[in-house]
């Protein structure tokens, strides 16, 4: 029995592996990697390696701290670059793996019945969960009332540099150019390059569609497009074989490094954002589960691998290459739609930074200033959790959000630099969070539209992140909804 994660490798070549004593086969790479434990306890080994680390670099200090500038020591900075690395190495996938499985999933949309019905059922789920959110938000703000229990000074009380726009919608979907790249002068007469996930959404799903008009001429294209996929996910795979030794360095950075002296001050704010983040994860997310028939226990050690890099590397569109490979292999969602809706999801699906922060913030603010929210501006509260993560898709972060909503309740914006100092420590909850509702909504669609393979999902994890064997072959046809996929009636056959 295998103990960690294998690679897709073992369906390259059947010949090769067929034969249990053949070089390379699962029988000997079995015996190779019986003495690894396996992937999930590796990642629990890197939280607490990270946490150690992260109090030993803590108690050794800066080397030294000049003009107000500190110098980490050498631990901080080994393990901030070893957790940097990683995330550098997700990210930089990300926008190949958007486009080129969105142009697929789309060229496949022939085969996927109701697929107009399932974008809109997907957007009303995320419109759904998110009013429930911030209805709990609003709830434990006043409750708790963290901007009258609080003892942070008003002289921390800052605007922030970026602010959200209502606007922000229409110039974050038009692209650039064609690579959906955006260039920013650094003060060092540098320019460094990023990438807005909605654009290059908005690039493929066009592309996508236009090999569905151009007809057979576009199938030498989309030869190309699943090989190049083939090979991205490939990729994909490598890199996150290092998820439990990032774990080390992304853990570490925030023990090391975050604002835990503010927490006192802030204390009963942070416990009112992370008793929320824990009713959305822990409480509505399985009511949803249970209601549509699924287990919950197995949709969590599902997302597992993505809900825990969310919380160590605070990216969604990081964590969203693992995001979506979960939400296939181990949830069971067909791979036409969750291409598609995970993407989107990673951009406008933030139960976190979009629902239950900004409501809890701006009561905060509003109680710490004195200024009394009256019913309509508690409405207000939920329509910009519902729709401003839409509005500001491609620049949405907790920090963009809450400026939103200050800005449309006309509330100070110089209330958000009383919560900077923690602002680390809750973005870790936020985006766990986030990642999580952002595989919830597409097996919530699939079960409810009857595609979703109940074979994947319920099968037994064993501590692999996901099914041993990738069933992506250049060429071969789609996954039809409602039939067990490839990888999951081997799963169901071959012997744990």
């Amino acid at each position: 029995m295998s103990t960690t994660p294998a690679s897709p490798d073992s369906q390259a070549s059947p010949a090769s592996t067929d034969s249990p004593g053949s070089e390379g086969g699962p029988a000997k790479r079995s015996a190779r990697r019986r003495w690894l434990p396996s992937f999930g306890t590796q990642v629990l080994i890197g939280l607490v390696l990270g946490v150690l680390l992260g109090l030993v670099a803590r108690e050794m200090g800066p080397d030294s701290v000049e003009g107000g500038v500190t110098d980490p020591n050498w631990l901080t900075e080994t393990l901030t670059e070893v957790g940097g690395i990683f995330v550098t190495l997700l990210r930089t996938i990300v926008p190949a793996l958007v486009f080129l499985a969105i142009v697929a999933s789309i060229a496949n949309l022939r085969d996927v019945t109701g697929a107009a019905r399932l974008a809109w059922k997907t957007l009303a789920w995320f419109a759904i969960t998110a009013l429930i959110s911030v209805g709990i938000g609003i709830a434990l703000g006043l409750v708790l009332e963290p901007g009258r229990n609080t003892s942070v000074s008003a002289d921390a009380a800052a605007a922030p540099s970026s602010t959200g726009s209502w606007l922000d919608f229409l110039t974050g979907l038009v692209p650039a150019n064609i690579l959906g790249l955006q260039a920013e002068a650094a003060g060092d007469g540098s320019v460094g390059l990023s990438f807005n996930v909605l654009q290059i959404l908005v690039m493929a799903i066009a592309v996508g569609i236009a090999t569905l008009k151009v007809g057979p001429a576009a199938d030498p294209f989309l030869a190309v497009v699943r090989s190049a996929l083939a090979v991205v996910q490939k990729v994909l795979w490598w890199i996150i074989l290092l998820a439990p030794v990032a774990t080390i360095g992304l853990l570490g950075k925030a023990v090391a490094t975050y604002g835990w002296d503010a927490l006192g001050s802030l204390g009963t704010f942070a416990a009112a954002v992370y008793v929320g983040l824990a009713l959305v994860v822990f409480v509505l997310y399985p009511a949803l589960l249970k209601a549509n028939g699924l287990s919950v226990r197995q949709f969590f050690s599902g997302a597992w691998p993505a809900i825990s890099l969310g919380f160590v590397s605070r990216s969604s569109i990081g964590t969203m290459p693992v995001t979506e490979t979960v939400t296939e292999r181990n949830l069971g969602v067909p791979r036409a739609y969750s291409s598609f809706a995970v993407p989107l999801g990673a951009t406008t699906k933030m139960d976190g930074c979009a629902s239950i922060y900004p409501a809890i913030a701006a009561i905060f603010v509003a109680q710490f200033f004195g200024v009394d929210l009256s019913l309509t501006d508690y409405v207000l509260i939920a329509f910009v959790s519902v729709i401003g993560s839409a509005a500001t898709a491609g620049v949405t972060g907790a920090t963009v959000m809450l400026t939103l909503t200050l800005s449309t309740l006309g509330l100070p914006l110089e209330g958000v630099g009383l919560l900077l100092a923690i602002d680390p420590i809750l973005d870790m909850g936020r985006t766990a969070t986030n990642v999580a509702g952002q595989a919830l909504v597409p097996t919530l669609v699939a079960a409810r539209e009857g595609i979703l393979d109940r074979a994947a999902y319920d099968a037994p994890r064993r501590g692999r992140p996901w099914s041993d064997r990738e069933v992506v072959v250049t060429g071969s046809a789609p996954h039809q909804p409602g039939q067990p996929s490839t990888s999951a009636a081997e799963a169901a056959s071959s012997p744990r």
